[in-house]
């Protein structure tokens, strides 16, 4: 999770460079006051008064003039500053409300704010609260709906590919599982953030989008393709002996149908090694592992 307080800080710091509007001015002020005192009600009441203000203000069209852009420019940047503010209050009072609060928190921000960057951090606080109150049911749905406009979130990806996992719809699964690999990959280390958190975070999340990819190219007989994810799953997976043994058994099989192909082999013993290391972890997987790596060794024994 961010870090609230330095989030809290920086924003604290800034000032409006004008004052634009005495009763946002105040408003601003006062919801300054409040959001470290997380009352709900008082932040969810200040937060809906400064977006009846910036939302419409920062739609306004740049003017012509050359004088008056100027002045647009400057009151854009204390919108924005102010609204940033109200949507940080927002996300970090639901952060610590009983679930039914945090619901109706995040729910105005998502509705008001639906791209901002603290919605972006939410949603697991989001899907936490849902389970809590008996709502897990529709997480599907709201992380659906909030990827239209978050589309490189993590946390929604991951819902949404063991959603679709969850229904064997394997074509879903395998585009969530593919779209949260590559963003994950790509995605720097967020704001507020040890590299440490970032990383007990995002290993779990990498290994499972590149086994659920691995897995439903294995049932298609897309042997490379399970090869190349597989492989890329198992530093991530470790851990998870049920998750990586399976891993381990079905890369066993298709290097040996690979090496086959090609008559490599290479990559036949590779089959078998893969299959041993599978047989040695106590799964379902355990008995035919050992049995595959044996006959996966005489038949390289044939080969030139």
């Amino acid at each position: 999770m961010k870090s609230s307080a330095l989030i809290l800080a920086a924003l604290l710091i800034a000032g409006p460079s004008a004052v634009f509007s005495a009763d946002l001015e105040e408003t601003y002020n006062q919801l300054k006051d409040a959001a470290p005192q997380k009352d709900p009600a008082t932040v969810k009441k200040l937060a809906l008064s400064i977006f009846e203000v910036t939302l419409p203000g920062l739609a306004t069209p740049a003017p012509a003039d050359a004088a008056e852009k100027e002045d647009w420019t400057k009151r854009l940047a204390y919108y924005r500053d102010v609204q940033t503010f109200a949507e940080y209050s927002l996300y970090s009072t639901a952060a610590s409300a009983p679930p039914d609060v945090c619901l109706d928190l995040l729910g105005t921000l998502e509705q008001k704010s639906p791209k901002s960057k603290y919605m972006d951090m939410a949603y697991p606080v989001y899907f936490q609260a849902l389970t809590k109150t008996g709502a897990a049911e529709k997480i599907p749905a709201v992380a659906e709906d909030a990827l239209k406009n978050l589309p490189e979130n993590e946390d929604l990806l991951s819902v949404l590919a063991e959603a679709a996992l969850a229904k064997k719809d394997s074509a879903k699964a395998l585009a969530y599982a593919e779209r949260l690999t590559a963003v994950l990959v790509k995605h720097p280390l967020p704001e507020g953030m040890t590299d440490a958190d970032w990383q007990r975070k995002r290993g779990p999340a990498l290994g499972r989008g590149y086994f659920i990819a691995g897995m439903i190219y294995a049932e298609r007989q897309q042997n490379a393709q399970t090869d190349r994810n597989l492989r890329a799953a198992l530093p991530f997976i470790k851990g998870s002996d049920a998750m990586y043994a399976q891993a381990l058994f079905t890369l066993g099989v298709v290097n040996y149908q690979l090496g086959t192909m090609t008559n490599s082999k290479a990559q036949v013993l590779e089959g078998a090694k893969f299959s041993e290391q599978s047989a040695a972890y106590k799964t379902e997987y355990s008995t035919q592992a050992w049995r595959n790596a044996q006959a996966m060794r005489d038949a390289a024994l044939k080969m030139r």
